[in-house]
């Protein structure tokens, strides 16, 4: 995004690697920085209202967060993009493509018919609820021996146990957008009953740096707007699985999507 406003006359200060993302929403919010890429569906988590069904769906999660962000601190959210980087259950894609594997409905079908299934996962996703609110949703149980709980519980490692079936391991615990995916050939399961909630990335700015250079909003538009989960996928995995840096990796895209010269 930087480089997209630099490439319109704004310049801006990289602070990217300044934190998490309560270290970022507390700069955002004291006015240390100006614009960052939020994620829908944290929006619950600030404001307090994370049962709120509103935030498993995109348009109307994005419109509550917006509404709520910019009553309590002028905050505006702008164009956010069609993808979530939401927990998600992975399957290895032979697998997928051997037993018609497309939704969590047809997972939850196909391990209650008795279908073997290992999932590498962390214990935060095994313990605070995930994973049993999908049990619920979807009408299967997995039982302990069919799962391996991994300490740290990184997506990286639960990929890597996937892909290189590591005690029988043939589904992993993911982010929505992780790099990995693509590399390790797993198929990410549609949750199709929406039982997840939203992670769509939004920015979010002051609205004074917005009044100050009102076309902002218009310069980030066409970006949001071209990515989906499966660009996010690809473009991360350029940066975490190839090596390639993110500037030059975010350069190509924007050129080869006539955003930059």
């Amino acid at each position: 995004m930087r480089l997209l406003l630099k490439a319109h006359g704004i310049e801006s200060v990289d602070r990217t690697k300044i934190g998490a993302t309560p270290v970022v929403r507390k700069a955002l919010l004291s006015g240390e920085i100006d614009l960052y890429v939020e994620y829908t569906g944290n929006a619950g988590f600030f404001f307090n209202r994370s049962s709120d069904p509103a935030w498993k769906d995109l348009e109307r999660g994005y419109a509550l967060g917006a509404q709520l962000d910019y009553a309590a601190n002028r905050i505006v959210w702008l164009t956010p993009a069609r993808a979530s980087n939401a927990w998600a259950l992975a399957v290895r894609r032979d697998l997928a493509e051997a037993n018609g594997l497309r939704t969590l409905s047809d997972f939850g079908r196909w391990v209650t018919a008795g279908g073997r299934v290992v999932l590498a996962c962390s214990a935060e996703f095994a313990n605070a609820g995930t994973l049993r609110s999908l049990e619920r949703t979807y009408g299967f149980t997995l039982r302990p021996e069919q799962m391996i709980v991994l300490a740290g519980g990184e997506t990286s490692a639960t990929i890597g146990a996937a892909a290189a079936r590591t005690n029988g391991v043939n589904t992993a615990m993911v982010y929505g957008t992780d790099g990995g995916i693509v590399a390790a050939n797993l198929k990410i399961l549609e949750d199709d009953r929406h039982e997840q909630p939203v992670y769509a990335p939004v920015p979010v700015i002051r609205e004074p740096v917005l009044n100050a250079h009102r076309e902002i909003a218009a310069i980030v538009k066409p970006l949001m707007e071209s990515l989906g989960t499966d660009t996010l996928q690809r473009l991360n995995a350029r940066v975490q699985i190839d090596g390639e840096s993110e500037q030059s990796v975010a350069e190509d895209y924007l050129r080869a999507k006539g955003l930059l010269r």
